[in-house]
């Protein structure tokens, strides 16, 4: 098809310009025909050349387009925690992405590390943690990145000890059994609790349980503290009198994150876009609103109203851009359990990070 359409083309060409210079009785006679035919020959082909090439291209963008939009997830697997169930309880984000053709499917976890685990088996797409579990989860070889950060409520995290307990100061931790998620917010709170005040990692025994787990060896007499966070925390001092040892405002600066699979972040930029912007409203209203905040999660959650609004008022509602002081934070969180040996290698966490280009994309104006 091509080729005869091309000696069609050459033919038509050579008559229009062997016409064209007879007329106007020049250069024809310095111009051999074979040589105009092999010049017209080369720029037929030229064209020729370039419109295909043209046409491939535009059929390559055409597909990158349609794969782009092939690789958009119709569905988001949303891993959340109690500490953030207002989100599924307000069904903001189903408003926001149904008329984008996008569901959402909510999973909930005990604690960070299981989401993450979830997440880099393809069980989830998105969801929100502390400071440690992305540390273990990239130490593993796990494919995530960081979304967002989210801000820090030191005082949502204490470690706690039965009402009876003889524990008095932190140094009285020497030697005792401590209960706590692996590689949670609420461990890397214990490292900085232990080093502000002279102890060792090695110094205490380390007793690794989900929440749950945790507080029903506390009340049995298993342990002699617990670490944890928001609501569980408020839970426990109201439920079995639990005592406060020392909460995380003398150490813990730092908030938590909301991260996605790497493919996920990478096909899905709006969906993302719009997720952020719908817990930035939702964080702002719930900072002025604690009191409608606690009443909405207490049913929920199970938990009396008195607890929910302790818990609620000392937290610290919003989400901060991901930039160079996170990062700088969260490389500290590293090193530390890289220093004692809690995970297996050294790791950089700029490589878990997008482009600043892929974050200008989709992070909300903060």
């Amino acid at each position: 098809m091509i080729s005869s359409i091309f000696q069609r083309l050459i033919a038509a060409w050579k008559r229009f310009w062997v016409s064209h210079f007879a007329r106007q009785n020049r250069f024809l006679w310095v111009i051999p025909l074979p040589v105009a035919g092999a010049f017209i020959t080369g720029l037929c082909l030229s064209l020729l050349f370039t419109a295909c090439t043209a046409n491939n291209s535009s059929n390559n963008t055409a597909n990158s387009a349609n794969n782009s939009h092939q690789n958009k997830a119709s569905v988001v697997k949303f891993g959340y925690q109690k500490s953030a169930i207002l989100l599924k309880s307000k069904g903001i984000l189903e408003k926001r992405l149904q008329p984008q053709g996008v569901s959402v499917e909510w999973i909930e976890f005990p604690a960070g590390p299981q989401l993450l685990e979830a997440m880099n088996v393809g069980s989830i797409d998105f969801g929100h943690t502390g400071e440690s579990p992305p540390i273990f989860a990239q130490a593993a070889g796990a494919s995530l990145t960081y979304i967002a950060g989210i801000a820090p409520s030191p005082a949502g995290q204490a470690i706690l000890l039965p009402p009876d307990s003889p524990i008095k100061t932190v140094t009285d931790l020497k030697g005792k059994k401590i209960a706590f998620q692996k590689g949670s917010s609420a461990h890397y709170l214990l490292l900085q609790v232990l080093e502000k005040f002279g102890l060792k990692y090695s110094d205490i025994q380390p007793i690794y349980l989900p929440p749950a787990d945790a507080r029903a060896a506390l009340v049995k007499g298993s342990l002699d503290a617990w670490v944890i966070w928001d609501p569980f925390y408020a839970a426990a001092q109201k439920a079995i009198n639990a005592r406060v040892l020392i909460d995380g405002t003398e150490v813990n600066k730092q908030g938590g994150y909301y991260l996605a699979s790497r493919k996920f972040a990478t096909d899905n930029p709006e969906t993302i876009k719009s997720i952020l912007e719908e817990i930035k409203t939702l964080e702002d209203w719930s900072d002025k609103h604690r009191d409608e905040v606690a009443s909405t999660l207490s049913p929920v959650l199970g938990i009396d109203l008195e607890t929910m609004q302790k818990a609620t008022q000392r937290k610290k509602f919003g989400i901060v851009p991901i930039d160079s002081n996170l990062i700088t934070l969260q490389q500290k969180v590293a090193d530390k359990f890289y220093e004692l040996k809690l995970i297996p290698k050294q790791i950089d966490v700029k490589e878990a990070m997008l482009s600043p280009e892929q974050y200008a994309a989709f992070s909300p104006k903060i």
